[in-house]
């Protein structure tokens, strides 16, 4: 009897233990499942903030070698023929000697560092760059010339890079190491401050100021008149950007002062407000590229990328000097042919409403014009042949023009390529 009522007992217990058995490797199995499926996402959560550090942290090394051969068809002053600037066409002919030029430059050469450092939950961004173009007491040399040398630290730059009275999305794809003349074109020492970065963009910045006055017909009498910057420009702009292209509202507001160099007290002095707009754009069709711009103010030559000057006497006395009134614009298109050709044409103009007592060689019209083709049938490797016109106008009517073709090799490289 016994062992009759005991045999069901001890089945049921064997086929409990074995339910529990079996309940007992279905839960090994989902822990070792969750166990893996959390390895899996640390790894990634690694790799991800690797690759993260990774991008916030680099430091580049970029530039080009560029050899730029070209046959002027008349003459341009010597110092800058190496590019085509209208404010330096002569409008006396033989002024620099006899028309027909080859000119032979690597000036447009390049060498940059880029850095990016992370400085706790932020990065710190830094550009150091120039080119062999010399200008000012180098002019006509081929020697080092800072482009850019700047820091930004979340919404706050320093340091010398393009002006925000200037829009550098409009400078067409040329190889003319200047470009056209009716466009705002400066890189200026500056403080920035960004608030806001995005679709829309807002900013605002204390400039270095340049002032260039003409001495015009007091210059005859024996006035020394020089420019004086006793307060900074500052600078703003707004910016949309879109699929389409961009549209960008600058303006400027200056004071700008001059003075009597070696005379008592620097007397006469005086100054006049500089202010100017300007507005630019692009517009994208599929590879190609339309390029606008209109710019207007007076005072404001100094930020042009070519011609005029920003204070001018009115009248026979020294304290006649006011600010140049200057109408710039600029109209080009960028064509891609195919995916290694190219090209780019278009028209640009800077005209200056001149001051009454102005000489009559001084600066009135600028004129520029260029169409070339463009081939890179590598990556870092890029070939171009252009045509390039130009014309300068003076106050008293004088004109002058210059022709030339540019043939260009430029070989790019940069240590993200090694």
């Amino acid at each position: 009897m016994k062992l009759i009522v005991q045999a069901p007992l001890l089945a049921g217990l064997a086929c409990s233990s074995m339910v529990w058995s079996a309940e007992l490797d279905e839960l090994q199995r989902e822990l070792d499942a969750t166990r893996a499926q959390l390895d899996a996402l640390q790894t990634r959560v690694t790799e991800s903030g690797a690759a993260s550090e990774s991008r916030h942290k680099n430091f580049v090394v970029y530039g080009f070698a560029q050899l730029d051969m070209i046959q002027d068809f008349e003459r341009v002053n010597p110092n800058w023929e190496a590019t085509l600037r209208p404010s330096r066409i002569p409008t006396q002919d033989g002024q620099y000697g006899s028309d027909g030029q080859t000119i032979a430059s690597v000036r447009q050469s390049r060498l940059g560092v880029e850095a990016n450092l992370p400085v706790g939950e932020d990065t710190i961004h830094t550009v150091f760059e120039f080119d062999l173009y010399g200008v000012g007491a180098d002019e006509g040399q081929t020697t080092m010339r800072v482009r850019h040398a700047y820091g930004e630290w979340k919404s706050i730059l320093a340091g010398q890079t393009n002006s925000l009275f200037m829009d550098g999305n409009v400078f067409p794809n040329v190889i003319d190491y200047w470009g056209p003349a009716g466009m705002v074109f400066l890189r200026n020492p500056q403080i920035r401050w960004t608030p806001i970065k995005g679709t829309n963009t807002f900013a605002v910045a204390i400039e270095s100021p340049g002032n260039d006055v003409d001495n015009g017909m007091l210059g005859v009498d024996g006035f020394d008149i020089s420019g004086d910057q006793p307060l900074p420009d500052v600078t703003m702009h707004y910016r949309n950007t879109g699929h389409w292209g961009h549209v960008q509202v600058a303006g400027i507001l200056r004071d700008v002062a001059y003075e009597s160099v070696q005379a008592d007290n620097n007397e006469p002095s005086g100054n006049d407000i500089g202010w100017g707009l300007n507005v630019t754009g692009t517009l994208a069709f599929g590879d190609d590229t339309l390029r606008l711009g209109t710019v207007y103010g007076e005072g404001i030559a100094s930020y042009m990328n070519d011609g005029g000057m920003d204070m001018a006497p009115e009248g026979p006395n020294a304290d006649s000097l006011s600010s140049v009134p200057l109408l710039g614009m600029i109209a080009y298109y960028d064509h891609q042919w195919s995916e290694r050709y190219s090209t780019s044409f278009g028209y640009s103009f800077t005209e200056v409403d001149n001051q009454a007592y102005q000489l009559p060689d001084a600066f009135k019209k600028g004129e520029y014009l260029s169409a070339n083709l463009l081939y890179t049938p590598r990556k870092n490797l890029l070939m171009g042949v252009e045509y390039l016109w130009g014309q300068r106008t003076d106050f008293g009517g004088a004109s002058g023009t210059d022709n030339r073709v540019q043939l260009s090799l430029k070989y790019t490289f940069s240590t993200q390529d090694f």
